[in-house]
Formats: structure tokens, C-alpha cells, sequence
């Protein structure tokens, strides 16, 4: 019978988010750096002095690492000052915050900056990054705090207001009014949470607008948009989403060119309502319409459909009503959808997560959330195009459970969106990361496998191919795609392009309906964690050759034992003959754990073995050594980690992706390759530790609890 303890790394995970109690919520967002705003400034208030942030201190490590670093130039005549040190009267925002506050300065952030932008369009979304309780007046300590997305969590980035300035002007983002500095804030307070203003160099619009919101974005070219492109837009509008589109420009954006029909290229534009009419001259079809925004606040679309156009003498006032048209030079302006398609070429969504959405009258997402990393030599396995460790990847159970409620063509299918992210590569850039090349592959899992959560191996991946999968492995933070699925069990395993490759990513799965999405883990369990008694019978020459080393070295009285180091000359004498093992044989150290393994009582044997546990141990060796043979069948001498996985479940052992971590990371070498003594050193300690758990486990409910005593018996011995 196999016996199973509790996955205690799982259990850790759990009483770890339960500890939390809601903390990473927008309510109560975590502090970063364990910085608590409120407490900070209350001691600034009470000693009467300024906050200085010693986490993101004004020098030159905060400014950047390479081209803002101690060798360069560029930093050498920046003063980090204070607001009233600049300018007099200074204000954190002057009459509301707008696009105009934000001017790009000497940083390449403008992917950043166009993102602060569209958030100013949204008021509410706007103060939940930028918390405007904030000024220069009211009990001014120096002291500003902002709130972000982070994988997965609300972080809240304490600062002091000390900016890099150059002959008394701001030397990166700065406000058209030169006594506003929320944006620069702002701007600091995100340089902060990637370590440095440098980390901002270069990005997608997209990543900071997630960043802001907790959203995922969805791409589109509109050359290759799919059919039901307006439903999408409209149902997005429903759930709260941020939309944005823009027409390609063939010279640099700052260089915005106004057409002969009043749009600009090189240019971002809002989309805020979809909506269908009935003109006069239409009997039976509606026109579809789209209402767009320049965040200038005027330059409009002058085509079919604009503020003055005939086409508005068609409708009925209803209909003008409904549309909200009026006649005004604001920016915001119609245009039928076949227009839109015309003259844009991309659009972007970004959709909001449920807790982001408090009005209860909005269509929300349903999203599940999933942390995982890569582990070379364990479970980073690189794309199907390696196809004997993309199995090794972390594998998702995806269960499509509701159908939509309005589908194309009466099809059953359900609508989601995964969105696959990599963390921390631009924090690290300093440390020289770049960003991986990352994708994924959704798998249908067989009516016969549902519900069944073993990790799929690697012949399903041979004989299935996948039902959907990322239009591309690209090297972006976020790779996003929507899909249209038939209800049931999927599996989605996400991967880096080339396998070895070691990073931390999070997995989020959207749907209009209920999904649940949950990493599949093996059941923690082993077939044999007791030993079985050695079966009489006839003895092989081997065995016979065993018996006589043995009573050499202990004697002829089978109640002898012998120590570690004389186990060591038993079995090298034997192990060594076997060239194709290409051994030295094993290690003192081996020897010790093997003793600790066939010591009944465990941790109050005599630290020997006679002859009988020899024999059993030996029978165990014979039948691991085969396993080794067969995945060692380059003869090399070795089996590589991803094998490994392999060998321990045909030794018996079912381990979940964080113990393989440990097994690759505790006997595998720099090759991430392992030898045989270390796979029977594996083996050894795994049964060992399996049998001493259930020697603790005196009531069988997978759980134990041990004293300091306890624990170092145990740990010491084993």
C-alpha cells in the first residue's frame, strides 16, 4: 500500500495566504519594503523633520547601474532636491491631473509616461495609483506614498519627494506647470519598485498600464483582427476595460501628423463607447458605430458619422439621445465601425480584474491566478521543440465550466483569455537579465483523465497535439491571447523557448464565465517506505560473492555486523566491476545513509548491519541500479535531472515539482547531471525520510509533530 504524508510545501503556501488575511488587495495593499505610510509620517510630523528614504536613498545606486551609473558622465552635476528647493508655492497637482502634466524628460520611459496619460482619462483609476490626500501644505513631511500592481498583488511605494535635478530643473518626468510634481512622483515611486530609474529604460505602454490596474492587455492589428472584433470591443466596454488604438505613423511619435480627415498618426486615442443605430434609409440593418476620444481635447474625425456629418439627420432623436450626440469641439467623436477598421491599425484592451470593479452593475471577468517558476535541470524544459524535457514544464489544470451566453454561429464554446508574465527581469537588469523568450500550450485532457491530477508525462505530449497555443514565443514581460474553447479540462503548460532557462512567472486565466485554473501536482507518496524482510532462496553467485566479502570483513558469526566504512569495502569490491556504471564507487557518506535507512528502530540502532539487513539492502541497490541502467543508456555514466524525474517514480516515489527542485539542487552536478552514487544517495535518503514519517505518524492523518530533539535525530541521522 503506498503511504502518503501531507504535502507540507503545499500546506506552508496555504496557511501562508490564510496568515495574510486579504493583504495584497486594493484595500490592503502590501507595504513595500515593509514601509507603513501612515506610521512614517506621523514620526516625521512629531520630530518636525523631513522623510529621507534610506530603501531608495538620493545617490547615484538609485539613479541607474550602467548609463546612469557611477562611470557615466551623466550624473555627475545631478543635485536630488526637494520641491520648495525648486520653485516657490510648489503643489502636488494643480487643477486635476491631466496629459499635459506629463513632458518626458532625459529617460527613456516614454512607454511609462503614455501610460500615466490614458490613466488620467480615469479619474478613479487615477487615485487609486496617485491617493490624492496628498499636498504641500497640509502637515508637509517630505513624505508621499503610490499604489501599483505586482504580479499578482497592490503593493503601496513609500518615498521622500528628493528628485534629480540638473541647474535646477528636473532631469526626468516633469509637469507643463513647473510648480506641479505629482508625475515626477509618480515616476519615482515606480523607479523605486525596479530598483532604479535606469530599470525604466525602454518598455510597452502595456506593461504599465497592468501595472496600474491589475489588468491583462489583448493586442490587435487590425489587418488581422478577428471577425467578432466588435463584440469584443463592446463586451470589454461592459466590463469596465481600458481601451486605447492608434494609426502606425512611419516617422517618430513625437512627430504626431494630422490627416486630411482630421485623425493623427503616431497618436493614442481612447475608445469609449460602441453602439448600433438604424438610420431613416436603413430598413433592415443597423450601423455600428464606435465613439472616440483625442486626449487633446480637440482635432476630431471629419468623415461620415464626425459631429457635423449629414448621416446625423438620419436618426431619430431617440437615437441621438441614446448616442449622446452633440456638436462640440472636445475631442470626442463617432465613427461608423467599417471607418474605424480603415484607418487604425492596432487596438489594445486592457481588461480589469474583479477587484478592480466595484460597481456591481458591471459585467466582471472571472480570473484565476497562478505562481510558478522554471528550475533548470528540473522543470524548465523549453518548448515542444524539445520534446523529451517539454514535459517536465509546470502544468496547469484548466476547467472550462460554463459556456457563453451569446456564442457565434450557436457554437458551445467558452471565451477566456491567459496571460502568461515573467517577474522580475527588469529589476534584475542590473544583474544582466534580459527578458526570456516566453509562450504556452493549451492540451484537451481525455474524458478518461478528468479529474485525475497526476503530472501529464512525456508520451501524452508525444501522441497529443496541443488544441490551441500562443500565436508566438516572444520576448516580452507578457505574452496574452484570447481563445474560444469547448467546456471541459484543459491543460496549459507554460514554458521559456529554450529549456534551462531559470525565472519566476504568473499564470492568469480570464473568462466571461466560471473557470477554475490550479497547478497540477503529483500526490506526495512512496509504494515501500517499510522495509520488507529478505525473501529465502537460492542464492545467486553474486549473492554468494556478497556472503563471502561480508564474513571476511565481519566475521564468521552471522550475528557480526559492520560499520559504514567496512560497508563501503563490500560494496565498492562488488559495484566497481560493473564498468558500465563508470563509478568510483560510493562514498562514506553514502554508506552512513544506507545504514540509517535499514536500522529498524531508526534512531536508536547501533549504527551497523548484519547480514540479513545486507541483504535486503543489496536486493534494493540491484533493483535502483537497473532503474539507473536504463535511463543511463548513453552509458555515460550519468542521468540527466529531467531522467531523474523518471527514475524516481519507477523507483516508487510520486514527488511533487518542489521536491524535484530540491533533488536537482541537492545531488545533480554543475551539468545538471547525476552520478550513480548520488541517485542511490537519493533514493536512500527518500526512502528513509518516508519510513521515519511514518514511524511519527503514529494516527495516519499525514501530518506530524516533533520536538527540537525529535527533528535532529532525525535530520542528523538520516
Amino acid at each position: 500500500m503506498p503511504y502518503t504524508p501531507s504535502g507540507f510545501f503545499c500546506d506552508r503556501l496555504i496557511r501562508e495566504r490564510e496568515r495574510r488575511d486579504g493583504e495584497g488587495s486594493l484595500n490592503k495593499p502590501l507595504r513595500f519594503n515593509g514601509q507603513d505610510y501612515n506610521t512614517l509620517r506621523q514620526e516625521c510630523i512629531q520630530r518636525k523633520s523631513l522623510f529621507e528614504d534610506d530603501s531608495f536613498p538620493a545617490t547615484v545606486e538609485s539613479l541607474g547601474f550602467k548609463e546612469l551609473g557611477h562611470k557615466s558622465n551623466k550624473v555627475k552635476n545631478i543635485v536630488w532636491k526637494r520641491p520648495k528647493e525648486i520653485c516657490e508655492n510648489p503643489q502636488f497637482i494643480v487643477g486635476g491631473a491631466s496629459r499635459t502634466d506629463i513632458c518626458q524628460g532625459d529617460l527613456g520611459d516614454c512607454w511609462l509616461l503614455a501610460a500615466i496619460a490614458c490613466l488620467t482619462l480615469n479619474e478613479k483609476l487615477l487615485y487609486r495609483v496617485v491617493p490624492h490626500e496628498q499636498s504641500y501644505s497640509d502637515s508637509y513631511a517630505g513624505i508621499f506614498h503610490f499604489q501599483f500592481w505586482r504580479y499578482g498583488d497592490w503593493v503601496d511605494v513609500v518615498i521622500d519627494d528628493r528628485i534629480p535635478t540638473f541647474n535646477n530643473q528636473l532631469v526626468f518626468t516633469k509637469s507643463a506647470e513647473r510648480n506641479e510634481f505629482w508625475s515626477a512622483l509618480l515616476e519615482k515611486a515606480y523607479a523605486k519598485l525596479h530598483g532604479s530609474y535606469e530599470a525604466l529604460k525602454g518598455g510597452n505602454t502595456t506593461e504599465a498600464m497592468e501595472d496600474f490596474t491589475g489588468g491583462v492587455t489583448e493586442f490587435y492589428e487590425m489587418k488581422e483582427a478577428p471577425k467578432e472584433l466588435y463584440k469584443i470591443m463592446k463586451k470589454a466596454l461592459e466590463r469596465g476595460s481600458l481601451m486605447g488604438c492608434s494609426i502606425d505613423s512611419l516617422v517618430p511619435a513625437r512627430f504626431e501628423t494630422r490627416t486630411v480627415t482630421g485623425l493623427v498618426k503616431g497618436h493614442a486615442y481612447s475608445v469609449t463607447a460602441v453602439d448600433e443605430c438604424k438610420p431613416s434609409q436603413h430598413k433592415d440593418s443597423k450601423v455600428r458605430l464606435v465613439r472616440l476620444r483625442n486626449p487633446w481635447g480637440q482635432v476630431e474625425w471629419n468623415g461620415p458619422w464626425s459631429d457635423n456629418s449629414k448621416e446625423w439627420a438620419t436618426l431619430s432623436k431617440a437615437d441621438k439621445d441614446k448616442l449622446q450626440h452633440q456638436s462640440a469641439e472636445d475631442g470626442e467623436f463617432w465613427m461608423s465601425f467599417e471607418d474605424f477598421k480603415k484607418n487604425y491599425t492596432k487596438i489594445e484592451i486592457c481588461n480589469l480584474t474583479p477587484d478592480a470593479l466595484e460597481d456591481d452593475k458591471i459585467h466582471k471577468w472571472t480570473v484565476s491566478v497562478n505562481e510558478g517558476r522554471w528550475v533548470r535541470g528540473c522543470s524548465a524544459g523549453g518548448c515542444r521543440n524539445y520534446p523529451d524535457t517539454f514535459w517536465t514544464n509546470p502544468q496547469y489544470r484548466l476547467r472550462l465550466l460554463e459556456e457563453d451566453d451569446d456564442p457565434e454561429d450557436n457554437e458551445v464554446v467558452c471565451t477566456f483569455v491567459v496571460a502568461l508574465m515573467q517577474k522580475n527581469r527588469r529589476k534584475e537588469r542590473k544583474m544582466g537579465a534580459n527578458l526570456f523568450t516566453i509562450g504556452f500550450a493549451i492540451y484537451e485532457v481525455p474524458k478518461e483523465m478528468h479529474g485525475n491530477k497526476q503530472h501529464m508525462q512525456k508520451d501524452f505530449f508525444l501522441f497529443n497535439a496541443s488544441k490551441a497555443r500562443c500565436k508566438s514565443y516572444i520576448n516580452l514581460r507578457e505574452v496574452t491571447q484570447r481563445f474560444r474553447l469547448s467546456p471541459g479540462e484543459y491543460v496549459i503548460v507554460p514554458s521559456t523557448y529554450e529549456p534551462h532557462q531559470e525565472g519566476e512567472f504568473i499564470l492568469r486565466v480570464f473568462s466571461e464565465k466560471r473557470n477554475t485554473s490550479e497547478e497540477i501536482e503529483n500526490r506526495i507518496e512512496a509504494d515501500h517506505p517499510v522495509p520488507a524482510p529478505a525473501s529465502a532462496g537460492e542464492e545467486s553467485e553474486e549473492d554468494q560473492q556478497f556472503r563471502t566479502i561480508f564474513q571476511e570483513i565481519a566475521g564468521d558469526v552471522s550475528e557480526m555486523e559492520i560499520s559504514a566504512n567496512e560497508l563501503k569495502n563490500v560494496l565498492n569490491r562488488v559495484i566497481t566491476k560493473h564498468k558500465d556504471l563508470n563509478t568510483e564507487g560510493f562514498s562514506l557518506e553514502s554508506c552512513r545513509s544506507m545504514i540509517a535507512l535499514m536500522d529498524v528502530s531508526f534512531m536508536d540502532g547501533t549504527g551497523r548491519l548484519n547480514l540479513q539487513e545486507f541483504r535486503h539492502l543489496w536486493n534494493k541497490i540491484k533493483q535502483w541500479q537497473g532503474i539507473f541502467k536504463h535511463y543511463n543508456a548513453d552509458q555515460s555514466g550519468t542521468i540527466n535531472s529531467y531522467e531523474m524525474r523518471n527514475a524516481v517514480n519507477d523507483a516508487g516515489f510520486r514527488l511533487n515539482n518542489q521536491l524535484y527542485d530540491i533533488i536537482s539542487m541537492r545531488y545533480a552536478n554543475e551539468s545538471m547531471n547525476i552520478d550513480f552514487d548520488s541517485f542511490i544517495s537519493c533514493l536512500v535518503r527518500l526512502e528513509a525520510m518516508f519510513r521515519a514519517f511514518q514511524a511519527f505518524d503514529q494516527d495516519g492523518d499525514g501530518t506530524i509533530r516533533l520536538s527540537v530533539l525529535e527533528w535532529l535525530q532525525l535530520t542528523m541521522y538520516a
